[in-house]
């Protein structure tokens, strides 16, 4: 079957519920992905940063083909030689005291959402459902009913409510939002470091910190989530590492696995993690040993290949490119680590099918913004390919790439 006989097959019996790119892709190694016709791309989306290690790994594949024919699954009845490890393991990375497994970024959000409200009543004393968590504009946490109810995209939650109460939403990057928002019944902040699908946004210098400071100030819990920019994303293992900050709490998926396999985690310091008790909270494949030996190769791949070092030595150098890009199209690029967002003036599809004419994958994300997020295993000479792909398109006049 060629591209047009698959895209027909998916739109006919598939739900509407996405827009991708008219590419049908059948095979994946490293950078590249491969399309049913055989057309060769460049992969500058990495699934959402889901595969930071690159497409199929032989180390990350290896490790889920053998504990697959071993064990794949005891659900939590019972224990499992993987998950020690793998919790072991995640806790050194992070720093954090104790690991609860889910499987999805949005499982491990509702399971952050969950430890902090009740940690709010049993620990800080905050009377019985009345705990308010601050989130921000912009944000993006996952797809829940509880999630997109403190979403401010309107497409998001439109025609999904009622809502989950007890959610106070504020600007980003306005310290003074924060401290405003605060009260007596908030138990805790859930930000994005950087926000990704709100376009790569960036907060100014030390506001992290400051919010962090707030929060012990308050004895207010500081949650990061980390499921797109953790894992060496921007150059650092987590991004909160910029600002030299020790969360309460870190939210961490889709790179936990290279892609091979759902996995997600929440990690907190002790006294957060202690407020859950057998039977308050769990899933069956959370923590399964096929999800955490895939996990333990997944993160051995990002520290011993290093993964994070190549995204702070590879980042400055594709944003610096971008940046001599010479278009009226083109309002601004920024970025942290590969992680970069050209923000144009106009819609940004017609330039990402160009794009992908010439052997590019990209997406637009908030119209008008091309999100630049490749495998971290992307060579200088692949990002040096890349940037002459958007040099290209972008220096073109725009009625051309139609």
């Amino acid at each position: 079957m060629d591209t047009k006989g698959f895209i027909d097959l998916e739109d006919r019996h598939g739900a509407h519920n996405y827009h991708p790119l008219d590419v049908v892709i059948h095979r994946a190694e490293g950078v590249w992905v491969y399309d049913v016709d055989g057309k060769k791309y460049l992969d500058c989306l990495a699934a959402y940063s889901a595969v930071n290690q690159g497409h199929c790994h032989p180390r990350i594949v290896a490790a889920l083909q053998q504990q697959a024919s071993t064990l794949a699954l005891t659900s939590r009845a019972f224990r499992n030689d993987r998950l020690g490890p793998y919790c072991a393991m995640l806790s050194d990375l992070t720093g954090m005291d104790r690991v609860l497994p889910m499987n999805t970024g949005a499982e491990a959000v509702e399971t952050a959402i969950k430890a902090a409200r009740k940690w709010g009543y049993t620990v800080k004393g905050i009377e019985k459902d009345t705990a308010e968590i601050i989130v921000f504009d912009q944000n993006f946490h996952g797809r829940t009913t509880t999630i997109v109810g403190f979403s401010t995209d309107p497409q998001s939650r439109d025609g999904f409510g009622p809502f989950t109460p007890g959610f106070r939403v504020v600007k980003y990057n306005d310290l003074s939002a924060v401290r405003e928002a605060m009260n007596d019944r908030t138990c805790a902040v859930i930000i994005e470091p950087i926000q990704g699908e709100g376009g790569i946004i960036i907060p100014d210098e030390g506001y992290l910190r400051d919010v962090w400071d707030l929060c012990r100030e308050r004895n207010v819990l500081f949650i990061a989530d980390e499921i797109q920019s953790g894992l060496g994303r921007t150059g650092k293992m987590f991004c909160y590492q910029w600002d030299g900050i020790e969360p309460d709490g870190v939210i961490i998926g889709k790179a936990l696995s290279g892609g091979m396999y759902p996995v997600s985690a929440f990690v907190a310091r002790e006294e957060v993690m202690n407020v859950f008790t057998p039977g308050d909270h769990g899933s069956t494949y959370g923590g399964n040993p096929l999800a955490c030996a895939v996990a333990i190769e997944a993160l051995a791949v990002l520290t011993e290949d290093k993964l994070v070092e190549r995204s702070a030595e590879l980042g400055p150098y594709f944003l610096e490119r971008l940046r001599s890009i010479r278009s009226d199209r083109v309002k601004e690029v920024r970025g942290k680590g590969l992680w970069i967002a050209v923000v144009l003036d106009r819609a940004a599809r017609t330039d990402c099918e160009a794009l992908k004419e010439r052997g590019m994958l990209c997406k637009e994300t908030h119209e008008n913004i091309i999100r630049i997020a490749p495998p971290l295993v992307i060579t200088r000479e692949e990002v040096d390919w890349a940037a002459e792909q958007l040099r290209s398109v972008l220096e073109t006049p725009a009625d051309d790439n139609v």
